[in-house]
């Protein structure tokens, strides 16, 4: 496939700034969800990671519906129990309904973490894939509203401590791809020697523990897959400082037409996996920049997004990281090479004592540039012990992009509940669960219940427009991931790219939503697929939701 050239977007600044507003609608959703650690006082690490969950449409109505992880007992690998995960379907009338039971997902066990939500065998049903400490579990969606787990069958039950996860389809045959991203060896029949921190006993630091290697599974398109990490490329080994990955995201981080892949690794330096299109890799992220931080340090790297927050129709990434050590925003130069901005983007000195999980690119005002969402909380239970600015519970965080290339932080006084309240946050999830045409946000929590806040800045007096698009693959993956569209108006080009998994073990809408501000027409949507098939639709009208179905003859 030849390079994509794409437009440079020129921002349209035309109106003042829209101050966010976000309503937590949680309980008059029918949403009673609470996370479960399982702590039982031995400090397990794997209490400290938390679980995430995902937006997507199991049923085929057009609504999006809820997945939403738990962990349970950390010793406990019974089904059935109160720690279970939950399915909630989407009514439609903003409201969900719990559906687990009839889905037969309440067989699911284990301890979960992470799930991805694609269709992997093309039936246009959407499947799930979870990640687990021991064992990860893919369940079919059988298309009748039921799942059925084909673990075994498909040959991609890691009994890894797994993390996130991403669909992609890296050798361009129509099927969807898995890579695994795992963190450490850890075993529960192990006794690990008590760790204290300020005088309290506390979860060990991760030196102590070995990386766990990553995995990369071919799909075979029958079904079933088969493990590819070798012959591929993926030389993650493990060890003292490899592995320990806990994010991942699919892009085309060069613009050659093949998915890219980007892990952020906990206390080791990060990886950028280059697609080399004859089906291997070749990991070059200390290479070009977007390994370390600005100080040339490996950092804590938790969640991450990919996405053109400078509008040069190139994709840079967002990395969140420990306390004291600032996020990452690694700008894509365009030559191959990456610069970690996050001074020069005004975002060093905010994320700077905050410890950052779920995040996210989205435009929250539907202005035509990218904002980001970190979700945050500590690991410590004790940290405050060690200083005043330092604490357990920590509060999220809303960065506005002004369109010139910069973020400034909102503030808290804008919305209460949303941006004040100091929580133990882990996952972040996006989506237009009320099809309105804004994004919305799920975040879970640590031992405490999921809270949805309903997007309302476009109910305010000054709204921008919109269009979302929802791509159906036909040579391509059904879901057309890996596909890239640029919308056009004018002087304003905008580009995104469609993926099954961003963040922190977590999966978004699956659409992919334009803010275009107060533009009355869009000009064009160009489609890149990744099978190379290049589709353009012209003068479209704003503020609705369209499909569209890859052409198939050009």
């Amino acid at each position: 496939m030849t390079c994509i050239i794409l437009s440079i977007l020129t921002y349209y600044i035309g109106v003042d700034p829209i101050s966010p507003h976000f309503v937590e609608v949680t309980k008059s959703a029918g949403i009673a969800f609470t996370h479960t650690n399982g702590a039982d006082g031995a400090y397990h690490l794997p209490e400290t990671l938390g679980a995430g969950g995902a937006f997507f449409d199991y049923d085929n109505d057009d609504n999006l519906d809820l997945f939403l992880v738990n962990s349970g007992s950390i010793h406990s690998t019974i089904a059935n129990t109160p720690y279970k995960n939950v399915l909630y379907r989407n009514n439609g009338d903003g409201t969900f309904t719990d559906v687990t039971e009839q889905s037969n997902l309440d067989t699911l066990s284990g301890y979960n973490h992470g799930v991805v939500a694609a269709d992997y065998d093309n039936d246009s049903d959407q499947d799930l894939y979870i990640t687990s400490l021991g064992a990860n579990h893919l369940y079919r969606n059988n298309g009748d509203g039921t799942f059925t787990d084909t673990t075994e069958l498909s040959g991609i039950g890691s009994t890894l401590w797994s993390s996130s996860a991403t669909f992609f389809d890296y050798d361009l045959d129509g099927y969807l791809d898995l890579y695994v991203v795992n963190y450490v060896y850890y075993r529960l029949d192990q006794t690990y020697q008590p760790c204290i921190e300020f005088g309290y006993q506390d979860y060990c630091n991760l030196r102590y523990y070995e990386g766990a290697p990553d995995q990369l599974y071919r799909n075979n398109g029958d079904g079933t897959f088969t493990d590819v990490t070798k012959t591929a490329g993926i030389n993650d080994q493990g060890g003292p400082f490899q592995g320990k990955g806990l994010g991942v995201i699919a892009s085309d981080l060069n613009n050659d037409g093949f998915t890219d892949l980007y892990v952020a690794n906990d206390g080791t330096p990060n990886y950028l996996f280059y697609n080399n299109g004859d089906g291997t890799f070749t990991e070059i992220a200390a290479w070009v920049g977007c390994a370390y931080s600005s100080e040339g340090l490996a950092q804590a790297g938790m969640g991450v997004d990919a996405g053109d927050y400078n509008g040069d129709g190139l994709m840079d990434i967002f990395v969140t990281n420990f306390s004291e050590e600032t996020n990452n925003l690694y700008r894509n130069n365009g030559d191959g090479t990456f610069t970690d901005t996050i001074y020069e983007v005004n975002l060093g000195d905010p994320t700077y004592l905050p410890v950052g999980f779920g995040t996210g690119f989205f435009d929250y005002d539907n202005d035509s540039d990218l904002d980001i969402f970190v979700a945050n909380g500590h690991v410590t239970e004790h940290i405050h012990h060690r200083s005043d600015l330092l604490t357990y519970g920590q509060r999220n965080q809303l960065f506005q992009n002004d369109g010139l290339g910069k973020f400034v932080q909102m503030s808290s006084e804008l919305e209460k509940g949303f941006l004040t309240e100091e929580e133990i946050s882990r996952g972040s999830i996006f989506a237009d669960y009320d099809n309105d045409g804004d994004v919305d946000l799920l975040v879970t929590q640590l031992n405490q219940p999921a809270k949805l806040y309903r997007n309302q800045t476009s109910n305010q007096e000054k709204s921008n427009n919109w269009l979302q698009i929802k791509v159906v693959g036909v040579r391509n993956n059904r879901n057309g991931f890996g596909a890239r569209m640029t919308l056009q108006m004018g002087n304003l080009s905008i580009t995104k790219e469609t993926r099954s998994s961003s963040g922190y073990l977590s999966s978004h809408d699956p659409r992919v939503t334009f803010g275009i501000g107060q533009y009355q027409k869009i000009e064009s949507l160009t489609i890149y697929w990744p099978s190379g098939t290049v589709q353009r639709l012209e003068n479209i009208s704003v503020n609705q939701q369209i499909t569209v179905v890859e052409e198939t003859q050009q």
